[in-house]
């Protein structure tokens, strides 16, 4: 039988293009591959490559805060070796202030024992009166005097009479001085002042005053608030729970005014005792503890300058600031004392002068205007050891001791020496130096030369 037309040759069945054998075994089927593990592998895939970039990331941050560190380190080195220097330059600005304790413990107050003071008139006329119902109950006459003097009409029944007792004049004094309670010692200080500067209404005339107080008796008063009247305040015990000073020292330095004002009715002081009164009075301002009561001395302070007599000044003014330049040491507090002098009339001007003069020689050695000047020319500020604060307090001092004396104002060599002094200061110091000091210094004398040069 002859093969069917289009059926394989035998040949063609020998051939392996034509009739190949499956691929794999019909005993294995073909696995298919599933949307879960495609994703499975995605994330694998994912998170291999998230987890080398956490890696690469902590070994760069790791690189980072080793570089912080080591800045962090370089910087805190340079800021040592920057205040190294700073000191080694004098750069720590540890700025002075002034202020002396010259109240040191108080002391218990004297008792006043006054048994004459129920025989006064003024007290024997009230049995007359009509405050005669007061005393039948029985009061002392102390109680009674005390109302009297709180309500205003001690005063004015002792003007009106033109008559102060020694009893009265010393039981108010004692109050005014010693008490505890504000009320009485107010009033007292006004019973004072009233009788010293007022007038008598029948006469007037002044007050007859059988007894005054004495320049001892304030300066007990002082010792009793603690006052310690030597120069050396270091000994003063301020930490005590007494320490001064007195409530009653406002009332002190008003009776203190007062009685300056009164020279031509009664003399109440020597020249020698006014000259301690007004260095008492300089030395209070350095109290940091009386600033409030700064206003109050300064018109005190006024006071007393103007109780003297034109040719006691001339010595006394010499004396107070030679005196008082001997007690103070080279810090702010000679500045002090120095600025707290008014300067508003011809008498605090001469005082102000004088006491920066007598500091600068008690300082340097030095008695001669030129010498003080030429020893202030000859130090070299821009040697790193200068001390510029040294240089500030001789600054100011020269200042006010020049600025305030009329009788330099005509001499040259003066001027021309004070010109140098301050070119020094304001030229040889730059802008730039760190030293403890230096720009007041510089600032002050620049000031200073611009006012010099204007005038």
């Amino acid at each position: 039988m002859e093969p069917e037309f289009g059926s394989r040759l035998d040949f063609e069945l020998e051939d392996p293009l034509v009739f190949a054998p499956p691929a794999a075994s019909a005993k294995k089927s073909k696995k298919v591959i599933g949307l879960d593990d495609l994703l499975s592998d995605f994330y694998k895939e994912k998170g291999k490559r998230v987890e080398g970039a956490a890696k690469r990331k902590r070994v760069v941050k790791h690189d980072s805060d080793e570089e912080d560190n080591a800045r962090e380190a370089t910087l805190s080195y340079t800021l040592d070796e920057y205040q190294k220097q700073m000191k080694e330059m004098g750069g720590e600005d540890e700025m002075s202030h002034w202020g002396l304790r010259v109240f040191g413990a108080q002391k218990s107050p004297p008792t006043v024992v006054l048994p004459e003071l129920g025989s006064c008139a003024i007290f024997q006329a009230l049995h007359h009166g009509k405050l005669n119902s007061s005393v039948e109950d029985g009061k002392r006459e102390s109680e009674i005097l005390e109302g009297l003097l709180i309500n205003g009409w001690l005063s004015k029944l002792i003007t009106l009479s033109g008559h102060l007792e020694m009893a009265l004049a010393k039981w108010t004094f004692h109050l005014l001085m010693f008490a505890s309670e504000e009320t009485l010692r107010i009033s007292a200080c006004d019973f004072w002042c009233d009788v010293l500067l007022g007038k008598s209404e029948e006469t007037s005339s002044p007050v007859k005053i059988d007894w005054l107080p004495t320049y001892a008796e304030l300066k007990r008063a002082l010792g009793v608030y603690g006052f310690v009247f030597s120069s050396d305040t270091g000994s003063v015990d301020a930490d005590s729970k007494h320490a001064g000073p007195s409530l009653n020292i406002r009332a002190w330095i008003k009776f203190v005014a007062a009685s300056f004002q009164v020279r031509s009715k009664w003399p109440m002081f020597s020249t020698s005792e006014a000259e301690e009164l007004t260095e008492v009075l300089i030395c209070l301002f350095l109290d940091r503890r009386l600033e409030g009561l700064s206003m109050l001395l300064y018109e005190c302070l006024l006071s007393v300058i103007s109780y003297f007599t034109h040719e006691e000044w001339t010595t006394s003014c010499k004396k107070v600031a030679n005196s008082l330049a001997s007690r103070l040491s080279m810090d702010l507090n000679c500045l002090r004392a120095v600025e707290c002098i008014s300067g508003i009339d011809a008498r605090s001007k001469c005082l102000r002068s004088e006491v920066a003069y007598w500091m600068l020689v008690n300082f340097l050695n030095k008695v001669a205007g030129e010498e003080i000047l030429n020893s202030l020319i000859s130090i070299n500020v821009k040697e790193k050891g200068c001390d510029l604060f040294r240089m500030y307090i001789y600054l100011v001092l020269v200042e006010n001791w020049l600025l305030f004396n009329s009788t330099l104002e005509d001499k040259a060599v003066i001027r021309e020496m004070w010109g140098l002094y301050l070119r020094n200061c304001s030229c040889l110091i730059t802008s730039t130096d760190l030293r403890s000091y230096a720009s007041k210094v510089r600032d002050r004398a620049l000031y200073l030369l611009q006012g010099s040069v204007t005038r």
